[in-house]
């Protein structure tokens, strides 16, 4: 069992030697505040939520580069390296901005809307450590998808305010395919919610490790498989979906066509960094929930930053072999995946009632 810092200050909780335990034996976790003595406790802690932002910040694109070179080399191709999409911002950074005549405010507050939406829900999941740190109970798991879903809302909005007849078409494909995955999403964490007893991705991460028979249990395998579809509609890996600029496949690309220079690499990195929260809950939270750092020491967070990167490779190769070996779909087929997932997801939700 992975010891764990105590959780909550209220004394309902028990504690056997420092080690908490949740779900079913001595430990019931609520979601409430962390408790935090002494000053270099907090110190340190406000260092370590610092660093989950930047993680997500810094290895985003170096995620992204992964999987475009699995790509390429499943195709059997050379690829363009793993940094090369840290030269692709520093490239659009360095570029004028063009901004359309029809453009308004939405225009211009989107980017950064999405930018900071992605930067907030960091600091709400485990992404270095397996216990909450300062503000991590400013939201739950559904208050992250809220947030996240914000982001994705206002670049449709821009998509449409230019009035661009390629971003009109990825706006409305993209709200169509929302239709269907967002409520999939939120059956998801409702699942995860019942699931834990409790809406914290850190309680969520302490079941799975300390009890086996509730991660190999079918209500948890069926949370997999539905987030797991979910991650190849939210990062654009569904067979529908396209990066190039061919107009029959465009959706994420048509609703940011207007976008150039520093604008378009705030998005293009946004996107980024939601693909990384994702991976980040699919592995640390689900999948994964092992080899984080349980007493916030720099080698324990060095270990975690080097197990989350072996993670996000293991995602990584199966998404990109998922989506190689698919046969392209056309559009108005984007319902059957997410009605697979959507079935998985009231699954589990069943399997926690009669479990």
């Amino acid at each position: 069992m992975t010891p764990v810092r105590p959780i909550l200050a209220d004394g309902s909780l028990c504690l056997d030697d420092g080690i908490c335990r949740t779900y079913g034996t001595n430990i019931d976790l609520r979601g409430r505040a962390p408790r935090l003595v002494g000053p270099t406790m907090i110190a340190r802690d406000i260092v370590l939520q610092i660093a989950q932002v930047l993680a997500t910040l810094l290895l985003a694109p170096l995620l992204q580069g992964i999987i475009l070179q699995f790509e390429e080399r499943v195709q059997r191709g050379q690829g363009p390296g793993i940094f090369q999409p840290y030269r692709d911002l520093w490239k659009l950074f360095h570029k004028e901005i063009v901004a359309p005549d029809t453009g308004s405010w939405l225009y211009w507050v989107a980017p950064i809307v999405a930018f900071t939406t992605t930067l907030t829900v960091p600091i709400l999941i485990p992404v270095l450590t397996n216990y909450p740190l300062p503000l991590s109970d400013m939201g739950d798991i559904l208050g992250g998808g809220l947030i996240l879903t914000l982001g994705s809302f206002m670049i449709t909005l821009a998509g449409l305010d230019t009035r661009s007849a390629y971003g009109g078409i990825g706006s409305s494909r993209a709200v169509m395919v929302t239709i269907l995955a967002e409520p999939t999403l939120i059956l998801v964490f409702v699942g995860i919610t019942l699931l834990a007893k409790a809406m914290l991705p850190f309680v969520v991460n302490h079941l799975l490790v300390a009890e086996p028979s509730i991660y190999w249990g079918p209500t948890h395998l069926f949370l997999v498989g539905a987030f797991f579809i979910l991650i190849l509609v939210e990062t654009d890996r569904l067979p529908l979906h396209s990066s190039t600029h061919i107009e029959v496949y465009m959706i994420d690309e048509a609703r940011i066509l207007e976008y150039s220079g520093p604008m378009l690499a705030i998005l293009r990195w946004a996107s980024m960094m939601k693909q990384f929260i994702l991976y980040t809950i699919f592995s640390n939270v689900l999948l994964f929930p092992w080899a984080l750092s349980y007493e916030g020491t720099s080698l324990g967070v060095v270990g975690s930053t080097i197990a989350l990167l072996g993670k996000f490779l293991i995602v990584a190769c199966v998404v990109v072999v998922v989506e190689t070996a698919q046969s392209r779909l056309r559009f108005y087929r984007y319902q059957e995946p997410l009605a697979a997932s959507f079935l998985l997801a009231i699954l589990a939700i069943v399997g926690t009632q009669l479990s």
